[in-house]
């Protein structure tokens, strides 16, 4: 059989080829800058984060980076008891906040220094200091609880994302995994905390105590414990203690502050001296 096709129908069909050939080009060739930004980042062997937009198991896998750098540049406690102690509150608060899909991990500082921090991705950090000035379990939670105010808000990302902006190295792609790491690590041990992020946590752990069924009192009352030391504990310098923060909490908790459990000086005191034996 035998197509007749005249000049004009020619010329339709060739335009329609020409066409389907731009399409077929377009749709298969990648935009060159963003070709040469991923073909850069694969040689390099770095994966990006997009901070605007992390999902909750980049946090954890950036998290776990970063709790590997810290492992390495602090002492850990190899104390059996006190490492169950803490990680047995720190379960239970968890267990009742807003982000219990993550998996928290709590670890003890070989440190003498009255200290305690948060990382992204529910790691959170307490230094042996702290845990013996702590006058009771109460205490003790009300400042895991308050560190776990910052994870469940997202403030490290949020700083995370700030401080890469202001320092010019997060790009329209993001930021590489060494550098978020390298960051990582620096704003969690030395970032002061605004104020406004310490009260958030301030309130969302005094929900985490009573949820809990711990005292919510003990975190204003290790709060004001601090306050009456001659030298400045190390957890001042990046968690502002103020009067202010203290009376917000109090007015928070009203007067069934001291309702739950945790109290008891003795029991918490003793076992800790039995432990570090």
């Amino acid at each position: 059989m035998t197509f007749l096709t005249s000049g004009r129908s020619r010329r339709w069909i060739y335009g329609l080829l020409a066409l389907c050939a731009a399409v077929i080009t377009t749709l298969s060739t990648p935009p060159i800058v963003q070709a040469v930004d991923w073909l850069d980042l694969l040689r390099r062997g770095f994966e990006v984060y997009q901070l605007s937009n992390l999902s909750d198991a980049q946090e954890v896998d950036l998290g776990r980076q970063i709790d590997r750098e810290l492992s390495r540049q602090l002492r850990l406690v190899n104390n059996s008891p006190l490492n169950r102690l803490v990680d047995s509150i720190g379960q239970r608060l968890a267990a009742v906040s807003s982000r219990p899909n993550i998996p928290y991990t709590f670890r003890v500082v070989n440190s003498r220094d009255i200290n305690a921090f948060a990382t992204m991705g529910g790691f959170v950090y307490v230094n042996l200091g702290l845990m013996v000035a702590a006058e009771n379990e109460a205490e003790l939670a009300g400042v895991m609880a308050h560190e776990i105010g910052h994870i469940t808000e997202r403030h490290v990302v949020k700083n995370l994302r700030s401080r890469a902006l202001s320092d010019g190295i997060l790009s329209a792609t993001g930021l590489d995994r060494r550098r978020a790491t390298s960051l990582g690590v620096e704003l969690a041990l030395n970032l002061p905390r605004s104020r406004q992020a310490e009260f958030e946590s301030d309130q969302v752990g005094v929900t985490l105590l009573q949820r809990a069924q711990y005292a919510p009192i003990g975190l204003p009352s290790f709060l004001q414990k601090l306050r009456s030391r001659r030298e400045p504990p190390a957890i001042l310098s990046t968690h502002p203690n103020s009067d202010e923060r203290v009376a917000r909490l109090l007015q928070l908790i009203g007067p069934n502050g001291s309702n739950g459990m945790g109290l008891d000086n003795a029991e918490y005191q003793g076992f800790v001296r039995s432990a570090l034996r």
